[in-house]
């Protein structure tokens, strides 16, 4: 067997100088990529994970990292020399300096170095021994990572709650969204998010809900606020006025004098209490007096009769 220096750091797609935290990002990328479970009766895909996991067993660990630095520095110089690859590892062995390496290539085909561990003769040579095993099968199974998207939903679909379908990673899946729901809300879909390594479980997909803004209603927890303009004679002598609800329009009774800014209430009518059955908060409605902008001759007639009647009214008090 023909064995040539394996660059651990080519296999992940990242360079000699990568952070830890480059290396495991880069390793998850493609472990996620090659995975089994992503790639049904694929030979080549099932070896470059075995090759990934294997980089990652090594250059993933800070201590295997700087031995394979070593040998990687010794590598040419070493096979040059004709030195005994085979002697040189089983002196690392007995010195505690075992030397972990850059990855390798093989020549032919590559599933006849992996052998019942799943590792290449090239890492059962430099990092094989029964130890070493148990540590990175400790190592090397872990959960895959958590995925956060968001959907935009309507105040209507918060009252009335919704379903939603949608297709991720080649998945069809349905999300419920209770009545209720509210801007920011996270609904977790356990399971569906990134695939898991080695056996690792699944991370899960986190729905973040961004509630729209609505033309009419303006949300304040489970209250709803509705700005509703009033004429002028209306707010003086009272009367009624038709205002929408999230279920259709109702009438609201204004009270005689009622003044810009002064908030009437419809009990019940605002939004459902998230996770509580027939629980609902109210609807605000806050009055604008509107001014006519233009008036008769009779109408300023009456105005001017009724300025004098005010500051005779003033007077009087």
């Amino acid at each position: 067997m023909n064995m040539k220096y394996k660059d651990y750091y080519k296999l992940l797609g990242v360079k000699k100088d990568a952070t830890q935290k480059e290396i495991k990002k880069a390793y998850r990328k493609l472990a996620a990529k090659y995975h089994p479970d992503k790639n049904p009766g694929n030979k080549l895909a099932e070896e470059k994970f075995k090759e990934i996991n294997e980089a990652n067993e090594v250059i993933g660990n800070s201590e295997k990292r700087q031995k394979y630095d070593t040998l990687g520095a010794n590598w040419a110089a070493y096979e040059q020399g004709g030195g005994d690859w085979k002697q040189y590892a089983q002196q690392g062995r007995q010195s505690g300096n075992r030397r972990a390496g850059q990855s390798f290539t093989f020549e032919g085909d590559p599933s006849e170095y992996f052998g019942e561990s799943g590792h290449s003769s090239f890492f059962d040579m430099f990092f094989g021994n029964e130890d070493d095993f148990r540590q990175n099968r400790g190592q090397k199974s872990f959960r895959g990572q958590n995925i956060e998207a968001e959907l935009p939903i309507t105040l209507l679909e918060a009252y009335q709650g919704s379903r939603r379908a949608f297709e991720l990673n080649d998945q069809k899946m349905r999300i419920t969204i209770k009545h209720g729901a509210y801007d920011g809300q996270r609904l977790r879909i356990k399971g569906k998010g990134q695939i898991g390594v080695n056996g690792g479980a699944a991370g899960d997909l986190f729905i973040i809900l961004k509630v729209q803004q609505d033309h009419r209603f303006e949300r304040k927890g489970d209250d709803l606020i509705y700005k509703a303009n009033v004429d002028l004679y209306t707010a003086v002598l009272g009367g009624n006025i038709q205002v929408p609800t999230m279920t259709g329009f109702v009438k609201l009774p204004i009270p005689k004098g009622s003044q810009t800014g002064k908030t009437l209430r419809l009990k019940g009518k605002g939004m459902p209490k998230y996770g509580k059955d027939k629980e609902f908060g109210h609807l605000l409605i806050k009055l604008n007096v509107t001014l006519p902008k233009k008036l008769t001759k009779e109408e300023e007639d009456l105005f001017n009769k009724l300025q004098v009647l005010s500051k005779k009214n003033s007077i009087t008090v």
